[in-house]
C-alpha cells in the first residue's frame, strides 16, 4: 500500500445494514470544502470560523434544487488534531444504506477519493498519532467476538505494550549514545561507560526483553468458549450449582457424596461472555479404580480451565482435608475463586471471610457469582501481557531477533562491534512499534482492515 497523504479520502464508517444512525468519514486537506458540497450547516458563521473540534447540526443537500434536505450532523476536526493527524470529519445522518451510498457518491464526485481498507488508521500511524502495535489493536477491536477479546484489544490500544517497548528502546538509545560518545574521544582517554557498566546495562535490558517475549507468547486465545471448572470435595454442591447457572438440570444431583464420577459440561452465556461450565468429580483420598480415573479426568479439565470455582460447603466437617485439596488446585495455572456453597445449612457467616455465600437451589448469591466470574475473566492473569494474535506473533519474532543482537553485543570484542549490534537491536524494536517499517509490512497489517476504518 503506497500511502498518498495529499488527497482527501471518504468512506462509510458504520456497520452494514439499516440503523437509526449512519456515519461517513472524511479525512484530508480538502475535508471542509468537500463536505460543503453536500452539507449545509445551520450556523454558517460558526462553521466557517471553526478552528477546534465541534459538532455542527445542519442538513444534507442531495440535489441542486434542494428538493431533498435531510437533517444531519457533522463532527469537524478542522486542523491536524484529529485521529488521522489531518483535517477530518464524520457526517452523521439517517442510517439508510441507499442514502449513505448516495452521499458517498456525491463526495467522491466532488473531490474526495474512496478510502482503501484501513487507510484512516494508516494515516493515523503515519502521522504519529498511534504506533504500529496500537494500529493492530484497532483491528482487534473491530474483530472482537466477545467482551474478553474486546478488553484485550482495548488494553493494547491504550499503549500498555507500547510503553514497555518504548522504555527498553530508550534504554538502548541511551546506552548507544554513551558508547558512541566514548568512541569519539578514544584519543583523549575519556570513558563515558565502562566495560562493567556496559555489560550490566545490557544484562538488565536483555532480562526485560526476555520477560516481554515470554508475556507476548501468551497471546489471546481462540474464539472458543472460556472453560470454568467447578471443583471441591464430594457433596460440596458443585452439580447443583452447575444446574443453577445453566438454568436446566444438566447434572445429576443427590444427597450422597460422590454422585459425579465423570465430568459434565454445560454451555452458558454470562452477560455476553460465552462459557463452558465443567462439573468435576470431588476430591477423594481413598480412591478406588473408578475414582482414580475420575481424578485423572478432573486434573485434565483443570489444565485447560480459564478459571476454577472452588466450592466449600457451609457444613464442612473436615477443614484440613479441604484445605489440602484446595492448595493443590491453587498451585495450578488458572486463577481460583473460592466460594461458600450450601449456605442454607449455616445460620450465618462462618469463618469463610468475605467469600461469596450461595444457596443454589434458592438462587441466592448467583448474580454475585456471575459478576465475580465475569470480572476475573476480563482481567489478564498476573505476569501475562495478552495481545491480539497478529501482534503477538510479530512481537515474539522481533523480540527474539532483538535478544540475539543483544547477546552478540555482550560477546563482542570491541566497542565498535558492540555499537553495530546495538543498532541492530534498535532496528528490530523499531519494527515492532513502526518507527522502522517497509511497505510490505504495512500491506500485511492494513490490508486486513475493512473500508472506513
Amino acid at each position: 500500500m503506497a500511502p498518498i497523504l495529499d488527497d482527501t479520502i471518504a468512506a462509510i464508517a458504520s456497520a452494514p445494514g439499516g440503523a437509526a444512525r449512519g456515519v461517513l468519514r472524511v479525512s484530508g486537506p480538502a475535508t471542509r470544502s468537500v463536505l460543503e458540497t453536500v452539507f449545509e450547516p445551520d450556523d454558517a458563521g460558526h462553521w466557517s470560523a471553526a478552528r477546534l473540534a465541534n459538532r455542527h447540526p445542519g442538513h444534507l443537500r442531495l440535489d441542486e434544487d434542494r428538493v431533498v434536505a435531510l437533517p444531519a450532523d457533522v463532527l469537524l476536526w478542522p486542523t491536524r488534531h484529529s485521529y488521522t493527524g489531518e483535517p477530518a470529519a464524520e457526517l452523521h445522518a439517517i442510517g439508510s444504506p441507499p442514502l449513505l451510498d448516495r452521499v458517498l457518491q456525491l463526495l467522491l464526485a466532488r473531490g474526495a477519493r474512496h478510502a482503501r481498507p484501513g487507510e484512516f488508521t494508516l494515516r493515523a500511524f503515519l502521522a504519529g498519532r498511534i504506533d504500529l502495535v496500537q494500529a493492530e489493536a484497532v483491528l482487534g477491536v473491530i474483530e472482537a467476538e466477545d467482551h474478553r477479546e474486546l478488553e484485550v484489544a482495548l488494553r493494547q490500544l491504550a499503549g500498555g505494550l507500547s510503553g514497555q517497548l518504548a522504555e527498553q528502546r530508550g534504554a538502548l538509545i541511551d546506552l548507544l549514545a554513551d558508547l558512541e560518545a566514548g568512541l569519539d574521544f578514544t584519543d583523549e582517554d575519556i570513558e563515558f561507560v565502562s566495560k562493567e557498566q556496559l555489560l550490566s546495562r545490557l544484562t538488565t535490558i536483555r532480562e526485560r526483553i526476555a520477560a516481554l517475549k515470554s508475556q507476548a507468547e501468551t497471546r489471546i486465545e481462540s474464539h472458543g468458549r472460556r472453560r470454568v471448572v467447578l471443583a471441591g470435595l464430594p457433596n460440596a454442591g458443585k452439580s447443583t450449582l452447575l444446574n443453577a447457572l445453566a438454568g436446566r438440570p444438566a447434572a445429576l444431583t443427590a444427597e450422597s457424596a460422590g454422585t459425579t464420577r465423570d465430568f459434565l459440561e454445560a454451555h452458558v452465556d454470562l452477560d455476553g461472555l460465552p462459557l463452558t461450565l465443567v462439573d468435576t468429580a470431588g476430591w477423594q483420598t481413598d480412591e478406588d479404580q473408578v475414582q482414580a480415573a475420575a481424578a485423572r479426568q478432573r486434573d485434565g479439565q483443570l489444565e485447560t480451565a480459564s478459571l476454577v470455582v472452588w466450592c466449600t460447603p457451609a457444613d464442612l466437617d473436615d477443614p484440613d482435608r479441604e484445605s489440602r485439596a484446595r492448595q493443590r488446585v491453587e498451585q495450578a495455572r488458572p486463577p481460583v475463586l473460592v466460594i461458600q456453597t450450601r449456605s442454607d445449612l449455616s445460620p450465618g457467616p462462618t469463618d469463610q471471610g468475605d467469600r461469596l455465600r450461595l444457596c443454589a437451589p434458592r438462587g441466592e448469591g448467583l448474580d454475585e457469582l456471575r459478576e465475580a466470574i465475569a470480572e476475573i475473566l476480563s482481567q489478564p492473569q498476573p505476569g501475562q501481557l495478552h495481545l491480539v494474535g497478529s501482534t503477538a506473533a510479530r512481537v515474539a519474532d522481533s523480540l527474539s531477533r532483538t535478544d540475539t543482537a543483544l547477546q552478540a553485543a555482550a560477546a563482542a570484542g570491541s566497542e565498535e562491534l558492540v555499537a553495530i549490534e546495538l543498532r541492530e537491536a534498535l532496528e528490530h524494536l523499531g519494527q515492532i512499534l513502526g518507527s522502522v517499517y517497509t511497505d510490505d509490512v504495512l500491506d500485511r497489517i492494513f490490508a486486513r482492515f475493512c473500508i472506513g476504518k
